[in-house]
């Protein structure tokens, strides 16, 4: 081995960058540069750190349709009914501003995750990015049926 070689080799960083993916994603978030895979079919969580603005939109349809339920939920409990979810509902009776924190807070953790992963496929098969869309879908069905519950429901003061 020359010596150019040598001293080439020791300039190297005994980190290897690929194998810090936390540090990657918010690097990548503050400082976006690699909109496309470097080869195909590469689906890591840090392979990509720009993505399409649609998704941007998806999310954060998402966390407002998150937060109506989260209101119309306290609104109906308010007047009679009841959390149907058992883990929500212990949240629910202690404060309505912990259901509402929780709620919220796991919906934007899963939305961020999904997000990351929009071009991978879950389980090998199902597109994470139909995913997404349908927990948008989930979440509009569940204010239209909770806007329908409040017009069943009488409002009692």
């Amino acid at each position: 081995m020359t010596q150019e070689l040598m001293d080439a080799a020791d300039r190297r960083s005994r980190i290897d960058r690929r194998r810090r993916t936390v540090y990657a994603l918010l690097y990548g978030s503050l400082r976006p540069r690699r909109r496309r895979p470097r080869r195909d079919g590469d689906v890591r969580l840090a392979g990509l750190d720009w993505h399409h603005p649609q998704w941007l939109a998806v999310a954060v349809l998402i966390l407002l349709l998150s937060c109506a339920d989260a209101g119309l939920t306290l609104t109906l409990l308010q007047q009679g009914a009841y959390e149907a979810n058992p883990f929500m509902s212990k949240l629910v009776g202690g404060s309505a501003l912990a259901f509402t924190a929780v709620k919220v807070s796991l919906t934007g953790g899963g939305v961020v995750v999904l997000t990351l992963l929009v071009r991978s496929r879950a389980f090998g098969v199902i597109r994470v990015s139909w995913m997404l869309y349908l927990v948008l879908a989930g979440y509009a069905g569940l204010i239209f049926y909770e806007v329908n519950l409040l017009e069943v429901i009488p409002f009692t003061s």
